[in-house]
């Protein structure tokens, strides 16, 4: 079981008191970061604050879609290179198009990553087959990368006691350089929210991707033991890459994001309980060793239900949920924000499963309308305007363009 008491004052001392830390830069009072701030407060903002690409779930998926969606705004297609002379944003920045952030007033810069490391396991086994870092082995199915199989599938108890995590040693310092770098340039010389991405995957997917979902799930039920010794080791690989990372990128930025799927369409992987014996406690010390650098607002992203262990994850230092993902059991929005809403901040909920892919502009927008009206953000705060999930090819450049529109009352 996790250590709660680890790295108390120590690691406090290690990463500098808050002051020193979270240093404020004089655009700090930026109309983006105030609003940031009410919208956590749950008090009335000048208007709901919108993101798109400001988390790794709130992204456009396929490079294609973004070209098209930059053309369909007037914008010059390929973009131009700083280096030609054309246009270039006030910093390097490539995780979204700029000029589609400065179209639609996204309040959102994100910087930094899941921290990769050179192991010997990763490489590609085919054209279509990869192996990771871990050694997990991916397929491509012509649009995504999915699970093929674990290092670990259907382990022992010996065998994962045996499994070695990667190491520091393993890792680039250069990257985590140019990181810092640039979440401490859009800090200073931007007025956005900065959000710095979480370096490692959560303890769940992560076990369930080395081991395989069933083998993980069965092993709960028949071997508490087994999933401890995993979980523990899976912590304690956390535990370092978060310690390297938030010292270099934490003082620079407002928000972390992380991410571990706990539901399906129609419940949860597990029981709350067994949600509570074998993986809160591990996900509980991660949020608190990662305030240990950073005083960065801790964000989660699960997909499907799971309305029933969100006081949970609030208990646990969560203060916005991500996706609120409307279609799945008992995540209407409205009953969230009726059992949740002045204790958690909600992001996203614009369903990209129905609504979107219609690619119908008034379906498009009353959703949006209504999805507002429940969160009723410029009177009590407490909601950031996003879709559901990543924008896959099923939705169409026009369909981005409504939906962000229709968030800012231009429809």
């Amino acid at each position: 079981m996790p250590n709660e008491e680890d790295g108390g004052k120590t690691g406090r001392q290690d990463a500098g008191a808050p002051s020193e830390r979270n240093m404020s830069p004089e655009n700090d009072s930026s109309l983006y970061r105030e609003r940031f701030a009410c919208t956590l407060a749950h008090q009335p903002v000048d208007r709901c604050p919108i993101d798109l690409g400001g988390t790794p779930q709130s992204t456009i998926e396929d490079p294609a879609t973004e070209t098209a969606l930059a053309g369909l705004l007037g914008l010059s297609v390929p973009r131009p290179d700083a280096e030609e002379g054309g246009w270039k944003p006030p910093l390097p920045y490539d995780k979204c198009d700029w000029r589609i952030l400065e179209r639609f007033d996204v309040d959102f810069r994100r910087a930094g990553g899941i921290v990769p490391f050179k192991t010997g396991r990763e490489g590609r086994i085919s054209e279509t087959q990869h192996a990771d870092f871990f050694g997990i082995r991916t397929r491509f199915s012509g649009q995504h990368w999915s699970l093929a199989e674990g290092p670990l599938q259907h382990a022992d108890i010996d065998q994962v006691a045996a499994y070695a995590f990667p190491t520091l040693d393993q890792m680039d310092p250069a990257l985590l350089g140019r990181w810092e770098g640039q979440a401490r340039a859009l800090r200073e010389h931007t007025p956005f929210v900065i959000v710095g991405e979480h370096p490692v995957f959560g303890v769940l997917e992560l076990a369930c991707w080395l081991c395989g979902y069933d083998h993980v799930m069965l092993m709960m039920a028949a071997d508490p033991d087994w999933v401890h010794l995993l979980f523990g080791k899976i912590l304690a690989f956390q535990k370092l890459v978060i310690a390297e990372y938030y010292r270099r990128i934490g003082p620079w930025i407002h928000l972390t994001t992380s991410g571990d799927d706990f539901g399906t369409q129609h419940g949860l992987f597990m029981s709350p309980d067994m949600f509570r014996e074998f993986v809160a406690p591990y996900m509980r010390e991660r949020i608190a060793h990662t305030t240990h650098f950073t005083d960065a607002v801790y964000m989660h992203h699960s997909c499907g239900a799971v309305f029933d262990i969100v006081p949970d994850l609030i208990g646990m230092g969560v203060r916005i949920l991500n996706p609120i993902q409307p279609k799945a059991q008992g995540m209407d929005p409205q009953r969230l924000k009726a059992a949740y809403g002045r204790e958690i901040v909600f992001h996203g909920g614009l369903d990209t499963q129905e609504v979107l892919p219609s690619n119908n502009r008034e379906t498009i927008a009353c959703a949006v309308q209504e999805l507002l009206r429940i969160m009723n953000p410029t009177v009590e705060g407490g909601y950031i305007f996003a879709p559901a999930h990543n924008l896959q090819r099923d939705v169409s450049p026009q369909s981005i363009v409504w939906m962000y529109d229709a968030a800012a009352g231009r429809t």
